[in-house]
């Protein structure tokens, strides 16, 4: 199923213009991809300070 959408050309000019990208496909589908993990970094941050550490840090610096 293809939907019609409008899309900010200066963004995209600008996005290829920063990328280096070639066209507007590939524009969108690595906004897509980076949007997705920020969003699953965004996740990640919930386990800050709710993990025990079992391991001895300066045993594994000195490997």
């Amino acid at each position: 199923m293809k939907e019609d959408f409008i899309i900010n050309e200066k963004l995209i000019e600008e996005a290829i213009n920063v990328t280096g990208l070639q066209n507007k496909q590939d524009v969108i589908e690595l906004g897509l991809k980076t949007l997705i993990k920020l969003k699953q970094q965004e996740k990640i941050k919930n386990y800050r300070g709710k993990l025990k550490w079992e391991s001895n840090l300066e045993e594994i610096r000195t490997r």
